[in-house]
């Protein structure tokens, strides 16, 4: 049951901001970072093999983790959840779509404006240089090399030990900061900085909704609190706000 106070206020709201984790992903079958560490990969530990010095160590093992995972989210799809925040955007003069997740489901749902914390999997830069690079040579070598200084190429994501976007960090600042609704939805709330949004929003005067099938270390400073997955309260939450 989505509570009236909440609804009144989503009907008249003119900028919302939102911020998704893991647990949205998982609803359309892509384990969570530990959680993929399963058959040949159950004997890594993920910060053995997402940081750069695991990749200087060894890169092609890092590079076919990698290309493991991607294949994990290419047979994926969109869940309710992912076509019930795309469809929220086309509600709302201002929506930001702020996301801790790599997979682009977001973006295959329909959202537009997303803001992606961690980097995108389905993207490939050089080490060396940090550039984007969209095409190069197949040469059997693994990793592949970039074409503009032959550097080992890597997947465009946040290792450990890595900073985040500049600016991602600071746009996803700013629309916390200004949202007057502010949704955690599938988030742990402990991952560092991603989880200070929520609290940015709450001293700026938002009202803030958590969506999580369990507590987290948020919870109780929340405005509102659904409890429940996401593909299950999201479509319902849309519905009584907006009619579809």
């Amino acid at each position: 049951m989505i509570p009236l106070e909440l609804i009144a206020t989503l009907r008249t709201a003119t900028h919302i901001a939102v911020l998704t984790g893991a647990g949205i992903s998982a609803e359309s079958g892509i384990p969570t970072f530990r959680e993929a560490q399963t058959g040949l990969w159950a004997q890594y530990e993920p910060t053995e093999l997402a940081t750069p010095e695991a990749f200087r160590r060894n890169p092609k093992l890092v590079w076919d983790w990698y290309a493991w995972r991607r294949t994990l989210v290419a047979n994926a799809t969109p869940n309710p959840s992912h076509f019930a925040l795309a469809a929220m955007e086309t509600h709302l003069p201002s929506f930001t779509l702020i996301t801790q997740n790599i997979d682009s489901l977001h973006q295959r749902a329909g959202s537009r404006k997303v803001i992606e914390l961690h980097g995108n999997l389905a993207r490939t830069k050089c080490f060396r240089e940090g550039v984007i690079v969209e095409t190069w040579e197949e040469t059997g070598e693994t990793p592949p090399r970039c074409p503009r200084c032959g550097g080992f190429l890597r997947p465009d994501v946040v290792w450990f030990n890595e900073a985040l976007p500049a600016e991602a960090i600071k746009t996803a600042y700013d629309k916390a900061g200004g949202a007057e609704v502010f949704f955690s939805i599938g988030t742990s709330a402990v991952v560092q900085p991603a989880a200070s949004l929520p609290i940015i929003a709450l001293q700026n005067g938002a009202i803030v909704v958590e969506i999580n099938p369990t507590p987290t270390p948020l919870t109780d400073r929340m405005t509102f609190v659904l409890e429940g997955k996401a593909g299950v309260v999201l479509p319902e939450l849309l519905q009584s706000v907006w009619g579809n």
